[in-house]
């Protein structure tokens, strides 16, 4: 595909058609499955079992649980030497299972080789971390509309935060339909988003803000050819910076942790969408708002 040529105007609905559908699918999802909430969200304990010298295997962890007693949601072994066991449980682990979990890893590997780290979340802390998430986003959207109201108009603002919200609902979506875990790296991922999706949008923003300076704007069809070729001047920047990032996150999603894959996850998707949407949603939704001015105007002159 020629992008020179490309009319991203003329096929706006049709990128609208496929934002909707994802966002439809991940409302459906949302309502029947919702997240998949991790300890970070709702009461549980995870506990990290360090081996010193040792190395072991998930089955082995895991027969440790079973003699203890207790049932893991997830194990993960990891360190240089599979030395480093991650436990997560859904319920708050009291002392004595605790106790257990650490006396059976003692036995096995010797008592001056284990040590712990134990972290726990009750009911409470768990909503108000949910509580909190949900504000840190509404606040940096509040902001984005203030300071872009201020530099460019309240348009801007408006599809820019619409534009945002977007990328940060078609993650929350994937995550929803696969039912992969959201935890605290989860929401720094999004609000992650948010940046480079706003810093994307905006560069096509000022290009248009400066064009509107130099295209004499009548009708809407003038307005169009406007945004095309806004959007087409600065689209090799975009794609560079989409695929620069891109290519980051995907480093980190193959060769990083597994604390961290589903952080990178999150961010490799809604890198992908921020380029999408700064490219194809937001300069179409402000074509659509503008538009409207330009015939309020012409109607107020016709009037008079």
């Amino acid at each position: 595909m020629n992008f020179r040529d490309f009319d991203f105007v003329k096929n706006r609905k049709k990128f609208f058609s496929i934002s909707i559908t994802i966002t439809l699918l991940g409302l459906l999802a949302l309502l029947i499955f919702n997240l998949n909430y991790g300890v970070d969200f709702k009461s549980g304990t995870t506990l990290d079992v360090l081996l010193g010298d040792n190395s072991t295997t998930k089955e082995k962890a895991e027969q440790i649980i079973q003699e203890a007693g207790l049932e893991a949601s997830t194990i993960t072994v990891a360190g240089d030497s599979n030395n480093r066991v991650n436990f997560r449980f859904e319920e708050v682990l009291e002392e004595n299972e605790r106790i257990e979990i650490i006396s059976g890893f003692q036995m096995e590997y010797g008592e001056d080789q284990i040590s712990y780290e134990e972290n726990t979340v009750d009911a409470e802390i768990a909503k108000e971390l949910g509580l909190k998430a949900i504000y840190a986003v509404a606040i940096a959207s509040i902001g984005i509309i203030i300071y872009v109201s201020i530099r460019f108009e309240w348009r801007f603002a408006l599809t820019a935060v619409v534009a945002l919200l977007h990328d940060a609902f078609i993650v929350i979506s994937i995550f929803s339909i696969f039912q992969l875990e959201v935890n605290l790296p989860f929401v720094a991922a999004i609000l992650t988003i948010i940046g480079y999706s706003i810093n994307d949008t905006i560069v096509i923003f000022d290009r248009i803000r400066e064009n509107l300076q130099k295209f004499k704007i009548k009708n809407f069809n003038d307005l169009s050819s406007m945004v095309n070729t806004s959007i087409r001047q600065t689209l090799t920047r975009s794609i560079n910076t989409a695929l620069t990032v891109v290519f980051a996150a995907i480093c980190l999603f193959i060769f990083g942790s597994e604390s961290i894959k589903l952080f990178s996850l999150a961010m490799l998707i809604g890198l992908i969408s921020g380029a999408y949407s700064s490219i194809f949603i937001a300069s179409q939704l402000w074509l659509i708002l503008k538009s409207k001015s330009l015939k309020k105007k012409k109607a107020e002159v016709l009037n008079s």
